[in-house]
């Protein structure tokens, strides 16, 4: 598979990208186009050492930038030779299998969509991150931040999408579906969660899915579902909400280990139990997040990303361009598309 990354979009580019894109071809042999401003792509490999360009390692010059400041409705006519625009020009024309950026959010899935296109049948593309649960696996919230507006259906699609995604790269042969909601009961919530409701039960009759009714967000940590299907404000605000208590248990671990002798002595005796759970709990070791229902996978890395998270995140995307799951997916959305909310 051949990886197109974006070498210009993150807050540590072109370093990190370029090194992480290094790492990543050396490591798993992955076959990767750096696409960019070509002179200060090659300059970051000198400053690293690296005098010439590794085998399957390939420039793709590009001279402009897309700024998180630019509106991303405009980025295909104002940034059109940005390295963002030119990667996704790239992969839509075959001339790689995925592609990788951290920059813009907004301006990715707008290029994503308009560029590389949905899925047919696909209403809105969705983040859907996977987080790690007490049960030992990951939890798919989808969606995290795309649509912060939705309707029923679009949370129906993002069902049937996080299903698919959870079968495809965690394993998992029947993943449980739940809905975020404020109770378990299937009255709680707006109109829309109700409606929702209704939904996806009704795929779930059908087979396409098994839905296991509303989850609260303190359950979601817990394990108590595969999937997490919510639009992307509420999305958001849950995964902020666990990344932010991962970072203060993280914070007050530390407190208590270093506040005697005989802490630290006991920080020796688990320091491998410890260092295990907080490589858990570090994005850079996942890599970014796929923009599902797009028909090619396009990768969003974290902005501050640095060399082992863009290493990562090549590794997802081409663990994603091998496992595709586009066709599956068109299949489930011509059974729904007659399905109706009341």
């Amino acid at each position: 598979m051949k990886i197109i990354v974006d070498a210009m979009g993150a807050d540590h580019s072109p370093q990190a990208p370029v090194l992480g894109a290094i790492a990543a071809n050396r490591d798993f042999g992955a076959q990767i186009v750096l696409v960019g401003r070509g002179e200060e792509i090659l300059r970051a490999l000198r400053e690293s050492g690296i005098r010439d360009l590794p085998e399957g390692v390939e420039i793709a010059n590009a001279d402009d930038v897309v700024d998180m400041h630019d509106d991303p409705s405009t980025i295909l006519h104002k940034r059109k030779t940005s390295s963002m625009v030119v990667g996704l020009k790239m992969l839509a024309d075959g001339l790689g299998d995925a592609f990788v950026s951290a920059g813009s959010t907004g301006a990715l899935l707008t290029g994503a969509t308009l560029l590389v296109k949905r899925v047919r049948g696909i209403r809105r593309a969705a983040m859907a991150p996977a987080v790690p649960n007490k049960a030992g696996g990951k939890t798919l919230i989808i969606d995290c931040g795309a649509n912060a507006e939705c309707t029923p259906e679009f949370l129906l699609q993002f069902g049937l999408v996080g299903s698919l995604q959870a079968k495809v790269v965690h394993g998992i042969e029947s993943p449980r579906v739940g809905l975020l909601n404020i109770g378990t009961e299937d009255s709680k919530g707006t109109d829309l969660q109700r409606q929702a409701y209704a939904l996806l039960t009704e795929a779930d009759g059908q087979g396409l899915l098994h839905f296991t009714g509303n989850v609260e967000a303190r359950d979601v940590p817990l394990g108590a579902v595969d999937v997490v299907v919510c639009d992307g404000f509420s999305g958001n605000v849950l995964l902020k909400s666990i990344e932010g208590t991962a970072m203060f248990m993280g914070s007050q671990m530390k407190r208590v280990f270093k506040r005697n002798l005989f802490s630290k002595l006991g920080y020796l005796l688990c320091a491998s139990g410890v260092k295990d759970m907080m490589k858990l709990l570090d994005y850079r070791e996942i890599g970014g997040t796929e923009l599902l229902g797009i028909r090619k996978p396009v990768i969003k890395a974290h902005g501050s990303s640095d060399e082992l998270a863009f290493r990562n995140a090549i590794r997802q995307a081409d663990f994603a361009a091998a496992h595709p799951i586009a066709g599956d997916l068109e299949q489930m959305l011509a059974i729904v598309k007659d399905f109706r909310h009341d």
